[in-house]
């Protein structure tokens, strides 16, 4: 497996989605194509190996099918971070600001390692806002969040001002047009 991949010729770009002046960095083409998602989460776990880990926070969807063979890879559980309503039984809930409204996530209160240290996954982090939310539920459950992986950053949107002291880290930055 080569360390070198180019990935960015791997993701899709598609103008004016979700509406006109946006750019979408569309990261199914990835999933798509065996030999990038295989590098994603080759990538994933060079960096991360011998970092003391006790679980990996996926957000969801996308940021699910990062994690779970990141994490099996490393032999780690994975904390659910879904949007409020899809979780049974005792969770913990978080609101965040979007750029029009409010979102709101949770994750099951049993499964935050109190204690642990919790990396957070997810495909693209923008504002981290929903980043910050994950963040402050894993808090909030007595673990600690050591930091975010995500395959895209935008760091053009100030993703680092809502995530403070974490650690971002991406495969790919983009810095708008």
């Amino acid at each position: 497996m080569p360390v070198a991949y180019d990935i960015d010729a791997a993701i899709r770009k598609v103008p004016d989605f979700p509406k006109p002046g946006i750019l979408f960095y569309d990261i199914t083409s990835v999933l798509a194509n065996p030999e990038a998602f295989k590098y994603c989460i080759d990538a994933m776990e060079r960096m991360y190996k011998g970092q003391k880990l006790d679980a990996i926070a996926a957000v969801e969807s996308r940021g699910f099918l990062f994690a779970a063979p990141f994490a099996e890879r490393m032999g780690l559980p994975i904390i659910l971070v879904r949007k409020k309503g899809k979780l049974p039984g005792k969770t913990l809930s978080q609101k965040y600001a979007l750029e029009y409204g409010e979102a709101e996530i949770e994750m099951h209160e049993a499964d935050i390692p109190r204690g642990g240290r919790v990396l957070i996954v997810d495909d693209l982090v923008a504002t981290g806002g929903t980043l910050r939310a994950a963040a402050d539920l894993l808090i909030r459950g007595g673990a600690e969040p050591i930091g975010v992986f995500s395959v895209i950053g935008l760091p053009f949107l100030d993703y680092q001002s809502s995530l403070g002291n974490l650690e971002v880290r991406t495969l790919i930055e983009y810095f708008g047009e």
